[in-house]
């Protein structure tokens, strides 16, 4: 057994599957939108070499994407995000 498995925390909602839930397609849509997020990470200037992320789906079958990225590169997209805001912000006024 894994010495870091935590069987405290285990929570049978979280790891069960249901019968006619359609997990593949939540996890493929997580899949997708992480390309399409360091797709643009990367064509906004942002370095993605440390950039990681991990499809996953929720216990209904909604697709999930967990993220972990440096903190230059969160701030970087935040501030991304927001100058994008604004010229929408703008555009629409």
């Amino acid at each position: 057994m894994d010495p870091n498995f935590d069987d405290e925390a285990l929570e049978p909602d979280g790891w069960m599957w249901v019968r006619g839930v359609d997990y593949v397609a939540g996890w493929r849509s997580a899949a997708d939108a992480a390309t399409e997020l360091k797709g643009a990470m990367g064509e906004a200037g942002i370095d993605t070499t440390e950039v990681r992320s991990t499809a996953a789906t929720t216990t209904d079958g909604s697709g999930v994407l967990r993220l972990s990225l440096p903190a230059e590169a969160a701030l970087a997209l935040a501030n991304a995000a927001r100058e994008g805001a604004l010229r929408w912000r703008r555009a629409g006024a």
